[in-house]
């Protein structure tokens, strides 16, 4: 077996061989070390690596699997990238940000201490903008993280590294975090899977699990990968007051869709949508009704004003936050979090409200029409990807020939963390004309995860997504 073909192995796969002695931890961490090596100075998806403790952990764990008595966990020996953005006892993350560079956490955050405690192998931390506040994935820290299918694009954010880490075989499965769209967008970008699970279900860290519009989540290169680390992670938590008790196992394989109704929009009733989005996404619907899905095209009744409305309510909070940090040292931050500043101080207690009262009559249509389909569909992103530079405070965005909102007119994710217990999942849909992977979004009812890995599973088994002739040259 080639160090190639260990790369791109999934999770899954890894552990299976692991378990059958075809395939030990070591070999597989030292074929990711040797392949980052050689690539991520191209891309910038590892922030700060953790390769020697990763090897002796690997030995480690190859010792478990050799010995009758060893008793491998779910995650042995598993190699996963940690967005450098959550806590790691002892070692050191950035937020993307010169304000926090060199931080060491003081405790594992709830589900990076879950994932260790079922074995996984932290390589390295994967990037991010500056405090996960953008679509894209460039800092003063580390600089641009690129895209492996075409360095001249983003890879997506704020879980650009993890998504272009997956996507160049350096990384199997990874952690992102989803505020606005954050695991959606850099795995619609990247051509991975990746999973915003509905609020509560994953425990986070105080003050962002008070937040509704923030998640935590998994991302990987198949559905069955985002199941197994969604397995690990969810679930209540002492210290996460907002964690469901109620917690479900998803499956690691199946779908079957034959007779159910999904919903489906190519526009959300208020986006502008590049071309080869939209023809992926029509394809991807096709896929669906040739295994027995009944398709039914639904108007979505929301509008630009809907979108100012229910943002308020990040700008003044999240937006709040970034000023609260940056206080007095403006200077070293990024243009675009000075942005996400400035707006949180146009944020009046009136619009604030508004925008709960946005959020309320949005699910007052989308719950109940929901309640008559197993999923809803759309593109995860109206544009393949921005250009790897791109900094929303001053750049444009034009589809179409038309311009639209820098910020968020790009991506179609941000409604659905304003609904945020529904379930959504961004699966590949195909490839834009510059080599640029697009996505399509598989909404669920609220807390209907199954439903979601339901659909996902058909679409990735009928696509047939990542053949060997399918993957970058970096």
């Amino acid at each position: 077996m080639s160090d190639n073909e260990i790369c791109y192995m999934s999770a899954t796969e890894l552990s299976k061989n692991y378990r059958d002695k075809t395939l030990s931890p070591v070999e597989v961490i030292k074929a990711l070390i040797s392949r980052a090596e050689s690539i991520n100075s191209k891309l910038n998806a590892f922030t700060y690596t953790f390769y020697e403790e990763a090897l002796d952990n690997a030995k480690k764990a190859e010792e478990k699997f050799l010995s009758k008595n060893g008793n491998p966990r779910l995650l042995e020996g598993i190699p996963i990238g940690i967005k450098d953005e959550s806590g790691l006892k002892g070692k050191p993350m950035s937020n993307g940000s010169l304000l926090l560079e060199g931080t060491i956490s003081d405790n594992d955050a709830p589900i990076n201490g879950r994932i260790l405690q079922e074995g996984g192998i932290v390589l390295a931390r994967t990037a991010t903008p500056e405090f996960s506040c953008a679509g894209y994935c460039n800092n003063l820290v580390t600089g641009i993280t690129r895209n492996p299918w075409n360095l001249d694009f983003t890879p997506g954010g704020s879980s650009g590294g993890s998504g272009a880490a997956l996507a160049a075989g350096i990384i199997p499965i990874a952690t992102g975090s989803d505020i606005g769209g954050s695991i959606r967008i850099p795995a619609s970008c990247t051509g991975v899977v990746g999973y915003k699970p509905p609020y509560g279900r994953n425990p986070e860290e105080a003050p962002f699990c008070l937040d509704f519009f923030s998640h935590v989540g998994p991302m990987a290169r198949t559905v069955a990968d985002n199941a197994l680390l969604q397995n690990i992670i969810s679930g209540p938590h002492p210290l996460d007051m907002a964690t469901v008790r109620e917690n479900i196992q998803l499956p690691l394989s199946g779908g079957d869709i034959k007779g159910k109704k999904i919903a489906w929009s190519d526009d959300l009733g208020f986006f502008e949508v590049e071309s080869s989005v939209r023809n992926n996404f029509l394809k991807t619907l096709e896929v669906l009704k040739d295994n027995g899905a009944i398709l039914e095209k639904v108007s979505v009744p929301w509008t630009w004003e809907t979108y100012e409305s229910y943002i308020n309510y990040l700008f003044y909070g999240f937006g709040a936050f970034i000023g609260d940090v940056c206080s007095g040292n403006e200077d070293k931050v990024t243009d675009y979090a000075l942005y996400w500043i400035a707006k949180s101080k146009t944020v009046t207690p009136s619009k604030f409200a508004g925008a709960m009262n946005t959020i309320g009559e949005m699910y007052s249509f989308f719950g109940p029409m929901m309640e008559d389909y197993h999923a809803f569909l759309c593109p995860t992103n109206a544009l393949p990807a921005v250009k790897a530079d791109f900094d929303h405070s001053k750049d444009k965005v034009i589809i179409n020939g038309k311009e639209v909102e820098p910020m968020g007119g790009w991506f179609m994710t941000h409604p659905f963390n304003a609904l945020s217990r529904l379930p959504v999942m961004s699966v590949p849909s195909g490839f834009s004309n510059d080599n640029v992977p697009t996505g399509i979004q598989i909404v669920g009812r609220s807390f209907s995860d199954k439903d979601v890995f339901n659909v996902a599973y058909v679409i990735e088994s009928a696509s047939n997504w990542y053949q060997a002739n399918e993957r970058p040259e970096i």
